[in-house]
C-alpha cells in the first residue's frame, strides 16, 4: 500500500476539524435541509473564481462526476431522511463508522488498491472507536441502522468516486462541479413547494444568515481538503482519518457544556488515535 504522508493526514485531520465545525452550526439552524442548499449555492459563488487558479477539466471525468453528484445529493436526502426518524446519537456513528469500512472494500474491490494487514485493521479500530466515542443507545430498530448505513454507502460512493474523477480534474474544479450542481438540484427540490421556498429565503434572514454562510464556506473547504488529500493518499486511509471528525465534534461539545464527555467516550478517542496510527503506518 502507497505511504500515506505527513502531509496527508495533516491535510485529512485538517478536514475533520472543519467538518465537526460546519455540522455543529448547521445543527443551530432552524431548517437545515434548506441552510445546507443555500449554503453550498454560496460557497459555489464564493469558491468558483478560485477554480480559475487550477482549471483542469478533461471530458473523461464527467461520467465520474455524475455518479458522485448523485451520490451528493443521495447523501443529504438520505441524511435528512434518516434524523426525521432517529436521534444523531444512532444514525451519526453508523453513517461516518461505516464509509471506511464501504470505502476500502471499494478500493480494493473496484479500484484496485492495494491493502496492507495493518491498513485494514486500523479502520476497523477507528470504526471502534467511532462507536465508542457517539454510542449508541438501547432500542434501536433495525431500519434505523439500515438508514444509517445508506447514508454511509452514499459518503463511500462519492469518496471513492471522486478518487477516479481527480486524474481527469483539479481538486477545486471538482469541488465547485459536484458541490454546485448537487446545491442547484437540491434548491430547486425545496423551492417547489411554498413551504420549502420560505424556508430557504428564510436561510439568509436573521441570526440564520450568518451560520447559512458559514456552514457552505465550511463544507467546501472540508471536502475540498479531502480532495487533496486523495491526491497524495489512498482513499481508504483518507476516509478514515477523515471520521475522526465524530471525536473532534463530541470534544467541541463538551467543551461549550453541550455534551458529557465520559471515560468511554475518552477511552473512544484513545482507540480512534491507535487506529489512525495503524492507517498511517
Amino acid at each position: 500500500m502507497p505511504d500515506v504522508t505527513t502531509a496527508a493526514l495533516l491535510v485529512t485531520l485538517a478536514a475533520a476539524v472543519v467538518h465537526a465545525l460546519w455540522n455543529q452550526l448547521l445543527a443551530g439552524s432552524r431548517d437545515p435541509a434548506a441552510s445546507s442548499a443555500v449554503g453550498l449555492l454560496v460557497g459555489a459563488v464564493v469558491v468558483a473564481p478560485l477554480a480559475l487558479v487550477d482549471l483542469r477539466w478533461e471530458p473523461a471525468a464527467w461520467p465520474w462526476v455524475a455518479g458522485s453528484v448523485a451520490c451528493s445529493v443521495g447523501y443529504f436526502v438520505g441524511l435528512a431522511a434518516a434524523y426525521r426518524r432517529a436521534p444523531m446519537g444512532v444514525i451519526y456513528p453508523v453513517a461516518r463508522g461505516s464509509a471506511p469500512v464501504l470505502v476500502l472494500l471499494g478500493g480494493w474491490l473496484a479500484l484496485d488498491q492495494d491493502v496492507g494487514w495493518y491498513a485494514a485493521a486500523g479502520v476497523l479500530v477507528v470504526v471502534a472507536g467511532i462507536l465508542l466515542v457517539r454510542g449508541i443507545g438501547p432500542g434501536v430498530r433495525p431500519a434505523q441502522l439500515l438508514l444509517a448505513l445508506g447514508v454511509g454507502t452514499c459518503i463511500a460512493g462519492y469518496t471513492l468516486l471522486d478518487t477516479v474523477a481527480l486524474e481527469h480534474a483539479s481538486p477545486i474544479a471538482l469541488l465547485v462541479v459536484v458541490h454546485g450542481v448537487s446545491a442547484v438540484a437540491r434548491t430547486a427540490a425545496l423551492a417547489r413547494t411554498s413551504g420549502g421556498r420560505r424556508a430557504l429565503a428564510g436561510t439568509l434572514r436573521g441570526r440564520d444568515a450568518w451560520r447559512t454562510v458559514a456552514t457552505g464556506l465550511g463544507i467546501y473547504l472540508a471536502y475540498g481538503l479531502v480532495l487533496v488529500a486523495l491526491t497524495m493518499a489512498p482513499a481508504g486511509p483518507v476516509s478514515a482519518v477523515r471520521e475522526t471528525s465524530v471525536v473532534v465534534a463530541v470534544l467541541l461539545l463538551a467543551a461549550t457544556g453541550q455534551e458529557r464527555v465520559t471515560r468511554v467516550r475518552l477511552a473512544g478517542a484513545v482507540v480512534v488515535a491507535a487506529g489512525v496510527a495503524l492507517v498511517v503506518a
